[in-house]
């Protein structure tokens, strides 16, 4: 029987990693793969996560299942994080957080509530977006639609097109809006521009889906919430999958954050009673190391303080990275401006490559990105930095 299941493709990003590590020679570079890298390209454990895990280490007393919504204090943690202290949302108990197997898990917990509890059919994502949005929700039964986002001409955000599609977005469909670091473009809209959006969300009455996987990335924790919060503040009903993988860089231990926010506190708990019932019947209930790693720090005044810092020292590593690259490849001879990479955030840029061009860095210098010619910029390093650049430089 299973010799009649052919063979799916290979993922347009993991495939990709997948590929790069069966590469054999030693001069290659892995530009593909959405993960921090410092300067010795590793993924770091941060000092905070190693004295959280020593903290629960020796506190943790069973190793029981948590509750389908999980840990509760990382709940209040996550909203705290999402809304700011003493916010409406939380003191007015406006929001329900259920702990998820990552940022994924989050979104796919949101596609399958919207799809089966709330009657929605399509959801609208910008073009281009996160490569594992559309089988998310396509797998949730929900039809997806793209509005316009990156313009190729100016290597910006189309926001005029953007908002023209978003007026056009019925009630009963969903859009789904990055909170920041663009995936996989790297460009943000502004707090004006997210003034805007929520005030076309208010107008048509069309459900938010809000994807916060690197809060923290672009400017900082309270900086990159700014979008989100313009839209609590229009709109009185919001989905949130957020996740930890990047500010935490905690990556194999899935942890993410499923939020749903409603008009008032009795509707936001039936409706969570129901987000309970998607979650029983998928994963039943989620993993709890890292979330308890993430609570015990955003919960210490010390140790939130000095992940803070943890966190900005990653940002700025970025930064100096892009414009590094910028300086780079006009050394190497570019007359292409590439300056609108040093305006973009967090690890994402689409650097205007061709797929014919990524093919050529593929096969003749053994630097891997994915076919739209996106890349994390946190791949580079001062070590490969000339030589990226220089394969850059002839291929164009």
């Amino acid at each position: 029987m299973f010799e009649q299941v052919s063979k799916a493709p290979a993922d347009p990003i993991l495939g990709l990693t997948e590929a790069f590590n069966a590469e054999p020679r030693a001069e290659k570079v892995n530009l593909g793969v959405g993960v921090f890298k410092n300067e010795d390209g590793i993924t770091p454990i941060l000092n905070t996560v190693k004295k959280a895990e020593q903290r629960l280490l020796h506190d943790e007393a069973t190793k029981s299942y948590l509750a389908i919504s999980g840990f509760a204090d990382y709940g209040y943690q996550v909203q705290r994080l999402l809304f700011g202290e003493g916010h409406n949302i939380i003191t007015s108990q406006l929001a329900q957080t259920a702990q998820t197997p990552g940022g994924t898990g989050a979104l796919r917990v949101a596609g399958e509530f919207m799809a089966s509890k709330l009657g929605v059919n399509n959801i609208w994502v910008s073009n281009p977006t996160w490569a594992n949005h559309g089988s998310v929700f396509t797998a949730a039964k929900l039809e997806v639609k793209s509005y316009r986002y990156y313009d190729k001409a100016t290597q910006g955000l189309d926001f005029e097109g953007m908002l023209q599609d978003l007026k056009q977005v019925p009630k009963g469909d969903a859009v789904l809006l990055h909170g920041c670091c663009h995936n996989p473009t790297g460009i943000d809209p502004t707090a004006e521009q997210w003034q805007a959006i929520a005030q076309v969300a208010a107008e048509n009455g069309f459900v938010v889906l809000f994807d916060f996987a690197y809060q923290g990335f672009a400017k900082g924790v309270v900086e990159d919430a700014e979008g989100l919060r313009i839209l609590a503040d229009k709109i009185p009903e919001i989905l949130i999958a957020s996740s930890f993988s990047k500010n935490f860089g905690l990556y194999n231990e899935r942890v993410g954050a499923f939020t749903l926010v409603a008009k008032t506190a009795e509707v936001a708990a039936d409706a969570f009673s129901q987000v309970k019932t998607v979650i029983r019947a998928n994963y039943s209930n989620p993993p709890a190391h890292g979330a308890k790693v993430a609570a015990v720090i955003l919960a210490d005044d010390e140790l939130r303080a000095e992940w803070l810092e943890e966190l900005k020292a990653m940002r700025v590593h970025i930064r100096n990275l892009r414009e590094l690259f910028v300086k780079a490849l006009a050394e190497q001879g570019v007359k292409q401006d590439f300056s609108f990479i040093e305006q973009q955030n967090g690890m994402f840029s689409f650097t205007g490559l061709s797929k014919e061009q990524v093919a050529t860095l593929k096969q003749d210098y053994a630097i891997y990105m994915v076919d739209s010619g996106r890349i994390n910029v946190a791949g580079l390093s001062s070590k490969n930095m000339a030589y990226v650049c220089k394969a850059i430089a002839a291929v164009l």
